[in-house]
């Protein structure tokens, strides 16, 4: 069973920085690749932050150039450092793993989740 552990979540003040960290258990045949989404209170669960495989980045619009992800694929980890924190980055950050299966299918596998709370 693929299990992904999160660690690095935390309070902070506005304006301060965290990291967050997301090592995945096993692999199958390979990950395609490693991301963050976050859920806030009463919100939809939201895309932060992708990296493929070949190390291309995607950033949803609100975190660019204030939060970087990368991974380490010997480590079969995946990495957020989040900087300039501010109030509305409050929620709970998952990390998702898109992992090759039989068949060449890919399926999601999610961390538990880990709470950031960045206060004003």
């Amino acid at each position: 069973q693929v299990q992904l552990v999160e660690s690095g979540g935390g309070l902070v003040q506005a304006g301060g920085s965290l990291r967050l960290s997301c090592t995945a258990s096993q692999i199958i045949f390979g990950i395609r690749a490693m991301g963050w989404y976050r859920q806030a209170p009463e919100k939809q669960r939201e895309l932060v932050a992708v990296i493929t495989s070949g190390g291309v980045t995607i950033y949803t619009d609100a975190v660019e150039g204030r939060f970087t992800i990368s991974r380490d694929n010997a480590r079969n980890a995946v990495y957020l450092e989040m900087n300039s924190l501010k109030p509305e980055d409050t929620a709970i950050y998952y990390c998702n793993a898109d992992m090759w299966i039989l068949g060449g299918k890919t399926r999601d596998y999610w961390g538990q989740g880990t709470q950031v709370t960045v206060s004003s």
